[in-house]
C-alpha cells in the first residue's frame, strides 16, 4: 500500500464534453497533462479541433467529436466515436451545459425550459448509459453541477433546478454502478472566471462585487478545477463515489 496518492491517468481514455473551453477545455488539458487521451467534444467541431491540436502537441491521442448533448442520437455518435478510436472508455466528464436568464419565473418559455433540461440533464444521463458499457472497473463518471443547484434564485430556477436533479442523478448512478467498480461523483461549481460567467457579470464592478461575498474574496480561474478533476478521475479518490464536492471559494 502507498501512501502517496497517485494523480497519474496514464494509458487512459477521457471523454470530455463542452471540451472546447471553460472548465472542459481546462480538464480536457489537465487530463492529458497527466498521461490521458482524451476525446474533445462539444458542438462546434473546429473549436474542438484546436484543443485537440492542444493535446496532441503534448503527445497525448486525442479526437474532436461535434456533438449536442441535448440531442439523444447525437450522443450515441459521440460515444461511438469514442469507441471506434479508442476502444473503451475510463472517464466521462458531463460538463456540457447552458444557463440561459428568464425574465422571470412567469416569463420562462418552453423552448428555454425544454432547452436548458435537454442540455443540463437528458445528455448526462444519455451519455451515462452508454458509456457504462464501455467502461471497465476503476472507471469515473464526473458531473459538473453549479451552486445553483443547493441555492437557487428566480433567475437561474431552470438551471439550478436541472443542475439539483443532476446532484440526485449522480448519486443513484453511484448506487447502480458502484458494484461495476465504476466510481459517480459530481463537482458543485461556484463561479468561474468563463466566457459563459463573464455574459452574466460583464463588468469589473460586478465581478468584485460577487468576489466580495466569497470567503476567499476572489472567482476562479478555469485551470483551478484541475486539481479536483484530476482527484475524482484517478485512483486517489478509489474509494469515494455518489460524494458532492463543493469548489466554490466558501
Amino acid at each position: 500500500m502507498t501512501l502517496t496518492p497517485d494523480l497519474r491517468l496514464d494509458g487512459r481514455v477521457a471523454l470530455v464534453t463542452g471540451a472546447s473551453r471553460g472548465l472542459g477545455r481546462a480538464m480536457a488539458l489537465g487530463f492529458a497533462a497527466a498521461g490521458a487521451d482524451v476525446v474533445v467534444s462539444s458542438r462546434k467541431l473546429d473549436a474542438c479541433e484546436t484543443v485537440a491540436d492542444e493535446i496532441r502537441s503534448m503527445g497525448r491521442r486525442s479526437i474532436a467529436v461535434s456533438c449536442h448533448v441535448g440531442d439523444w442520437n447525437a450522443c450515441a455518435a459521440l460515444v461511438e466515436a469514442s469507441i471506434t478510436e479508442f476502444g473503451h472508455i475510463d472517464v466521462l466528464v458531463n460538463n456540457a451545459g447552458i444557463a440561459p436568464v428568464p425574465p422571470s419565473i412567469a416569463g420562462i418559455t418552453e423552448e428555454l425550459f425544454d432547452r436548458t433540461i435537454a442540455v443540463d440533464l437528458k445528455g448526462p444521463v444519455r451519455l451515462t448509459g452508454l458509456v457504462v458499457a464501455h467502461m471497465p472497473a476503476g472507471g469515473s463518471i464526473i458531473n459538473i453541477s453549479s451552486t445553483a443547484s443547493e441555492r437557487n434564485t428566480p433567475f437561474t430556477v431552470v438551471y439550478g433546478a436541472a443542475k439539483a436533479a443532476l446532484n440526485s442523478f449522480g448519486q443513484a448512478a453511484a448506487l447502480e454502478l458502484g458494484p461495476k467498480g465504476i466510481r459517480v461523483n459530481t463537482i458543485v461549481c461556484g463561479p468561474f472566471l468563463t466566457d459563459s460567467f463573464s455574459k452574466v457579470v460583464p463588468t469589473p464592478e460586478s465581478v468584485a462585487t460577487l468576489a466580495a461575498t466569497r470567503p476567499l474574496g476572489r472567482i476562479a480561474e478555469p485551470e483551478e478545477i484541475i486539481g479536483t478533476a484530476l482527484f475524482l478521475a484517478s485512483d486517489a479518490s478509489a474509494y469515494m463515489t455518489g460524494a458532492l464536492l463543493a469548489l466554490d471559494g466558501g
